[in-house]
């Protein structure tokens, strides 16, 4: 694709001009709050999962993550339902995105037939109606999206953007979502065949401001940058032991392999999400950092009734 100067600086201005710029320099302006992380969780009725979740602004001067941790009961199914969304541009698309995804999806006339088609028709609604929501707005927004859909052994997990699930199963840590960056070569293609461009400024970006190619909101972008969901199903069995939702604060300076080793010794799903949280931090995470944890109780019996 050849590189339009013309067009580069037009498109440049008006990202500035709708705020992208402003969101890109607000990680070196904030400094830590000092306030500990907000935290809670809860178990499942039927006991099979527990769940907790922390959540800092760390060394932001603003909040822009969101997080939701719920259980809900669909056509007589206790269902799990947990999201971290991470905006950019403002913390309007995250907060939209965490009021009315899970809503839209439980709604859905095909939740429990096919909870896949259901999970991709509800993020792209979601997307269209935030969008006609922000008609009026002058400054752009949007958000990732890592959500986890417990149904009976059944988890589902969808992904928009660069907030990551992860998994241990079997002792081991297995990502189970891909975080959607601009210089991955089929999202970059997309991009570019879309008519966007993708280029170097600090790191692989957007039209040279957005570092990541799929998320919700972004309607100047939203041409490239689609809130077309990957999602990944996972059975709920004996080797399952916990599951790991979080932003990018945590994963730009934890392993995948290291949240892990942390969380497993840890019975309280709130204490591992507040460890992680602490040891981000620690490390010197510049973002804001969420995490959420679901532990599979199932196997814990399992293995409590195996060993006797």
């Amino acid at each position: 694709m050849k590189f339009d100067l013309g067009n580069f600086l037009k498109f440049s201005t008006a990202l500035l001009n709708m705020g992208y710029l402003d969101s890109l320099t607000s990680a070196i302006a904030g400094q830590s709050n000092g306030e500990s992380p907000d935290s809670g969780g809860g178990v499942s009725e039927d006991s099979k999962f527990s769940y907790g979740f922390a959540s800092s602004p760390g060394k932001r001067s603003s909040m822009e993550d969101f997080y939701e941790a719920r259980i809900d009961c669909v056509e007589g199914e206790t269902i799990g339902l947990f999201g971290v969304f991470d905006g950019h541009g403002g913390a309007r698309a995250a907060e939209y995105v965490k009021k009315h995804l899970f809503s839209n999806l439980i709604k859905h006339p095909k939740f429990i037939s096919d909870t896949k088609a259901a999970i991709s028709d509800a993020y792209s609604h979601t997307d269209t109606e935030f969008l006609k929501s922000e008609n009026n707005q002058n400054r752009d927004a949007g958000s990732t999206a890592s959500t986890a859909i417990l149904v009976g052994d059944r988890l589902l997990v969808a992904n928009v953007g660069d907030s990551r699930a992860v998994i241990c199963r079997g002792d081991k840590a297995l990502a189970v979502s891909r975080d959607h960056k601009p210089d991955q070569s089929d999202e970059r293609q997309r991009i570019e065949e879309a008519g966007g461009f993708v280029m170097w400024a600090g790191t692989w970006r957007v039209g040279g401001v957005l570092a990541v190619s799929r998320a919700f909101g972004d309607k100047l972008l939203k041409q490239y940058v689609v809130a077309d969901p990957e999602i990944q199903e996972e059975k709920v069995d004996n080797s399952l032991e916990f599951l790991i939702l979080a932003s990018d604060g945590l994963w730009d300076v934890v392993s995948n392999d290291e949240a892990v080793a942390m969380v497993k010794p840890i019975e309280s799903p709130e204490d591992a999400a507040k460890r992680l949280v602490q040891e981000a931090s620690q490390r010197g995470s510049a973002d804001n950092i969420t995490v959420v944890v679901v532990r599979f109780l199932e196997n814990e019996a399992s293995g409590s009734t195996s060993s006797r």
